[in-house]
C-alpha cells in the first residue's frame, strides 16, 4: 500500500471522530505551547535582567568591601575599605578606563514644609558618578568637584523625590532639609526607574564629603567609601582593567590575593547570577511543559487502542483483502504521528501568539526564543510515535479470522 493511500486512510479514521480527536491532542497542544512560552518567559526575563543591569553604566567594573553572608568580614577583623583619597590613585595609575566614582550613602528623613519623607537614601558621590553611571541630569546640574572640595550643602534630587515635595513647581534653587542640614537643591535628575531593588528615582545625591562631614560620627574614620565604581573604556579592556585594579587595591589596602578585603563585581557576573534564577524557574516550567507532554503521549496512546478495538473487524476485512502486519502498523502508527503534529502545530500557534500577547498586554517581557519552535515540534512528533508504537503494534498482530468475527 502507497504512502499516500496510507495516510488517506489514516487521515479519514481521525476526521470520522473529529471532537474526540482534537480532545485527544490537546494535552499536546499544550506541551507545546508551554515549551514555547516558558522559552520566551525565561528569555525575555534574562534580556530585561541584562538591561537593568546594563542601566547602571557602560563596562561597570564595582569594588567593594569583602563582606560573606551575615554581614561578616571573611577575615579577622574589619574589613579593608577604600577612602576617599584612593579614587585619585585608582585614576593615575590604572589604564584604559574611561572614569572612577565612589558612594557612600546613609539614610536620612527629608523636609521640605510640612512634607516630611523618612528612611530617604543620601548617597554621597563625586563629580564621576554622571559619566561613570550614565545617568542624566533633567533640571539643573550635578554634584561638582568645586562641591566636593569645599562639602557643600548641594542636593541633587531623583525625579520621584522632587514630585514628592515639589509637585509641578520648580526644585531648583529650593531648599530641601537633610536630617538636620538644609541643602540647597541643584538639580534634578532624570527618571530611571527601580533596578533590581534599588529605586533611582527616590534617592538624593548629595557631595561624598558632606557626607563624610553632617553624617559621618566621628567615632568613625570620615574619609571610607563604601563602593566604587569603575568605568572601562570598552568591553575589551575589561580583563585589564580588571587585573589592574586587584593588583594595585591589594597594594593600598595592603593585603594579599589569598585574603584580598575586597571583592571586584563586573555588570556580567551580576547578570550571571541574577540568570541563575530565571534558570531554575525555566527548570520548573520544562518539568511541567515535559508532563504535558507525556499526559498527551498517553492520551493518544488512550485512544489509538480504543480505535483498535472499535476497528477490529475492519483490520480484519483490510488483511483478508491482503493488507500486510505491517500496513495496518504503519496505518494506525501514521495516525498517531498525524494526532501529535497536528497538536504541535497548533500548539505552535498558540504558544507564539501566547508569548507576543503576554509581551504587549502583561507585565512581563518575552521573547520568543524560535529555536523552541522545532524543538517543540519534534518533541510531539517523537511523543507520537512512542505512544502510538504499541497500539499499532497490538492491531497488526491481530488474527485476521478472529477480527473478522469481532462484533
Amino acid at each position: 500500500m502507497s504512502l499516500l493511500r496510507t495516510f488517506g486512510i489514516a487521515w479519514e479514521g481521525l476526521a470520522l471522530n473529529k471532537v474526540r480527536s482534537f480532545l485527544t491532542m490537546l494535552g499536546l497542544i499544550i506541551g507545546v505551547a508551554a515549551v514555547i512560552i516558558m522559552m520566551a518567559v525565561s528569555h525575555g526575563a534574562e534580556a530585561e535582567v541584562a538591561d537593568q543591569i546594563n542601566s547602571l553604566g557602560a563596562n561597570l567594573i564595582m569594588i567593594q568591601p569583602a563582606f560573606s553572608r551575615g554581614g561578616v568580614s571573611r577575615q579577622a577583623g574589619p574589613p579593608a575599605m577604600l577612602k576617599f583619597g584612593d579614587i585619585a590613585t585608582i585614576q593615575q595609575k590604572v589604564t584604559g578606563i574611561s572614569g572612577v566614582s565612589a558612594e557612600q550613602n546613609t539614610t536620612q528623613i527629608v523636609k521640605v514644609g510640612s512634607v516630611t519623607l523618612e528612611d530617604i537614601s543620601i548617597v554621597g558621590t563625586t563629580a564621576g558618578f554622571m559619566a561613570v553611571r550614565e545617568y542624566g541630569v533633567a533640571q539643573g546640574r550635578f554634584i561638582t568637584d568645586a562641591d566636593n572640595d569645599n562639602a557643600n550643602v548641594a542636593a541633587v534630587l531623583g525625579s520621584t523625590i522632587a514630585q514628592q515635595l515639589f509637585g509641578n513647581a520648580t526644585a531648583v534653587g529650593q531648599t530641601v532639609k537633610i536630617g538636620s542640614t538644609k541643602f540647597t537643591v541643584v538639580g534634578v535628575m532624570a527618571a530611571k526607574g527601580t533596578v533590581g531593588n534599588t529605586d533611582y528615582d527616590s534617592r538624593i545625591y548629595i557631595p561624598i564629603k558632606t557626607v563624610f562631614k553632617k553624617f559621618v560620627s566621628s567615632r568613625f574614620r570620615r574619609d571610607v567609601v563604601g563602593m566604587v565604581y569603575v568605568s572601562a573604556q570598552s568591553k575589551d579592556t575589561m580583563a585589564s582593567v580588571k587585573s589592574q585594579l586587584t593588583t594595585l587595591v591589594m597594594q593600598i589596602l595592603k593585603t594579599t590575593s589569598d585574603s584580598p578585603g575586597f571583592q571586584l563585581t563586573t555588570q556580567d557576573s551580576i547578570i550571571t547570577m541574577r540568570t541563575s534564577t530565571t534558570a531554575t524557574f525555566r527548570n520548573l516550567l520544562a518539568w511541567v511543559a515535559g508532563v504535558s507532554l507525556i499526559v498527551g503521549g498517553i492520551g493518544i496512546m488512550n485512544i489509538m487502542l480504543v480505535s483498535v478495538t472499535e476497528r477490529t473487524r475492519e483490520i480484519g476485512l483490510r488483511q483478508a483483502l491482503g493488507a500486510r502486519p505491517r500496513d495496518v502498523q504503519f496505518q494506525f502508527l501514521l495516525e498517531a504521528v498525524a494526532l501529535s503534529l497536528m497538536g504541535g502545530l497548533v500548539g505552535v500557534l498558540a504558544g507564539v501568539g501566547g508569548s507576543y500577547l503576554f509581551n504587549k498586554f502583561g507585565s512581563m517581557r518575552t521573547e520568543v526564543v524560535w529555536s523552541s519552535v522545532p524543538l517543540a515540534f519534534g518533541a510531539a512528533a517523537a511523543v507520537g510515535i512512542f505512544f502510538g508504537y504499541y497500539p499499532a503494534t497490538k492491531a497488526a498482530q491481530l488474527d485476521p479470522i478472529e477480527a473478522l468475527r469481532h462484533e
